[in-house]
């Protein structure tokens, strides 16, 4: 059955309390998102306190199963586990879901969308639509015009990933331990298995038997299923380090035909959501320090790669927490305005 959207937009932000839902809120608000009505849900625990919108404050909702009744549009941010429980009886409800979690990314019936790159499988979706993992969404707008102009078969990337993307924990964690070492206390490891101030994790998420990271299977996975195209080979290995907001990518692309630095300036330059930001002799090139709280995925250190006949390698830079997670989820819902999608095609697609 196809529900029509109706005239008033009623939008729920579910895991509003976290660091990822209130900045979802906050870019819902600064880019005039078409709601006419908002709400925010969280776990019980947090029910009947406030978070900010605009210059207004929203009372948090206890979420329940039952809680998706007149509501168009869920953005979740509340983690897996309740993304499993309570999306599907969203979309029961004739509501559409985009979910942050890793929890529907490969599920096929899901599509998985970074608007500037694939914006087109969301005509597809059955009322969930995946959020990528934040260095899958840096890494693939800058891949989809080198893909596009000459088409990357092998993408080798190494990542420095901000402790933000562990959530308010993390930041806590590296805060209180640099605390401690400058005060020539003992650190202790709550949130990480060793200490993260002044040193860098080879490790995100856990290990898989191939001895891979779950982090880096996220990388390889989803880089192919937003480009469409199982020719594309990746590999990744991806490091925490003491940076409080923005991941750092370092990658090494092959190509079928080769792309100049200069050619690839050009193409990047006009991609959208992409800022070329690269003069080696000024000292120009993409930090975290810069791409705290910024919308566009930086690029530097673009240059040719001298052992390989088709090869690139570049320095990408962007704000997890925005661009890595709230602000793709923002735009996804107004490419779904816009494309009139807010609808649900089969009500039961996803409930047992």
């Amino acid at each position: 059955m196809t529900t029509s959207m109706n005239k008033t937009l009623t939008v729920a932000v579910v895991g509003a309390t976290g660091a990822v839902g209130r900045e979802m809120l906050k870019t819902l608000h600064d880019r005039k998102f078409p709601a006419t009505c908002m709400r925010a849900f969280a776990s019980v625990r947090s029910a009947g306190g406030k978070v900010p919108y605009g210059d207004e404050e929203l009372t948090v909702e206890e979420l329940r199963e039952d809680s998706f009744t007149g509501i168009s549009l869920a953005v979740f941010s509340a983690g897996g586990a309740a993304s499993l429980r309570f999306a599907p009886h969203a979309v029961h409800a004739g509501c559409v879901v985009v979910d942050n979690s890793a929890a529907w990314r490969m599920d096929e019936r899901c599509p998985l969308v970074v608007p500037e790159v694939n914006p087109e499988h969301l005509d597809r979706h059955k009322g969930i639509i995946a959020n990528p993992n934040c260095s899958t969404i840096q890494i693939v707008v800058v891949l989809k015009p080198l893909h596009d102009f000459a088409a990357v078969r092998r993408v080798v990337v190494s990542t420095y990933q901000a402790v933000s993307g562990t959530g308010q924990k993390g930041i806590e964690e590296l805060e209180r331990q640099t605390r401690d070492l400058f005060n020539a206390r003992d650190t202790e490891n709550r949130v990480y298995p060793h200490r993260i101030a002044f040193n860098v994790l080879p490790h995100i998420d856990v290990f898989l038997e191939n001895d891979y990271t779950k982090e880096e299977m996220k990388m390889v996975n989803e880089t192919v299923k937003i480009l469409d195209d199982p020719a594309v080979k990746v590999t990744a290995t991806c490091a925490r380090v003491p940076v409080f907001y923005g991941h750092a990518e370092s990658v090494n692309v092959e190509t079928v035909r080769k792309i100049s630095a200069k050619e690839a300036r050009v193409l990047l330059s006009q991609a959208p959501g992409v800022v070329v930001y690269d003069n080696p002799r000024e000292k120009m090139y993409p930090m975290p320090l810069f791409a705290g709280g910024e919308d566009p995925v930086y690029v530097g250190r673009i240059r040719e790669d001298e052992s390989g006949e088709n090869a690139l390698n570049m320095w990408i830079v962007a704000d997890n927490v925005r661009k890595g997670a709230a602000l793709n989820a923002v735009q996804i819902a107004e490419e779904l305005c816009a494309r009139d999608l807010l609808r649900v095609t089969d009500n039961n697609a996803f409930l047992q």
